[in-house]
């Protein structure tokens, strides 16, 4: 087995490869499709049907955008959370859904990225649904774990036979410190998910916006500390700036 990692266009993408076939850890955004597919073509010298499986670990731009497209192109399936509903749903969804699409755009043009389309459907329509300790089908040493917080079905992937867990945006590196990410719908499950990555022992941790790290058990309590303990959302921030404003 080896890990790929590939510069996204705002994000790390890890790519899985054995001899039997291909994985993506998350879904990366809609303009990451042909980064990989030049990727398998051009660097591993495999056929792009290698790729088997596209995992959507949340539905934000930089993690689900790609993966329909994958599908499209590559007749791979789709794996995701087994949770009911979808994030994007109704006209909070659909407003949320154009600022996710225009916070991906800014932080590209932060990142001096070319410009490029980001768009993706609000609604995914995955093939495999997974709960809380499942095995991802034909790459059984991987499991995924549910880290909710950040969303309402956010997962994490782990090998625990070469100690390794992706955790996408449970934590995001900010000047060189990890800190928690924007938004957190859901403090308490996001506490209860950094509690479970602080239980398990020398684990590397590959993340979507930053380095592979090790974490120790003093950056754990600063997390902890720094952790929102009302929801942290788009809404609430617009809000706040709105007062801040007003009364300034």
């Amino acid at each position: 087995m080896k890990i790929h990692q590939i510069n996204g266009y705002i994000q790390n993408i890890f790519l899985i490869e054995y001899d039997h076939g291909l994985f993506l850890l998350d879904g990366c955004a809609k303009a990451d499709v042909e980064t990989v597919a030049e990727f398998v073509t051009k660097k591993l010298k495999r056929p792009i049907t290698d790729l088997k499986l596209v995992v959507v670990t949340h539905m934000h731009p930089d993690h689900a955008g790609g993966a329909h497209k994958f599908r499209r192109l590559f007749n791979c399936k789709i794996v995701s959370a087994n949770v009911p509903g979808h994030w994007y749903q109704g006209w909070d969804g659909i407003l949320m859904h154009w600022t996710d699409l225009a916070l991906t755009q800014w932080v590209a043009k932060r990142r001096q990225q070319p410009r490029k389309s980001v768009y993706y459907p609000r609604k995914l329509k995955a093939d495999i649904l997974l709960d809380d300790g499942d095995r991802i089908p034909g790459f059984e040493a991987w499991q995924v774990l549910n880290t909710q917080g950040h969303t309402d079905r956010d997962l994490s992937l782990y090998n625990e036979s070469v100690g390794k867990i992706y955790i996408a945006d449970l934590l995001v590196r900010v000047k060189g410190k990890l800190v928690p990410p924007f938004p957190v719908f859901y403090p308490r499950r996001y506490r209860e998910s950094i509690e479970r990555l602080r239980a398990m022992k020398d684990v590397d941790v590959l993340m979507a916006h930053g380095p592979q790290t090790r974490i120790c058990e003093d950056e754990f309590t600063t997390i902890l500390k720094i952790a929102p303990k009302v929801p942290m959302t788009h809404w609430r921030s617009t809000k706040a700036k709105f007062k801040k404003a007003f009364f300034s």
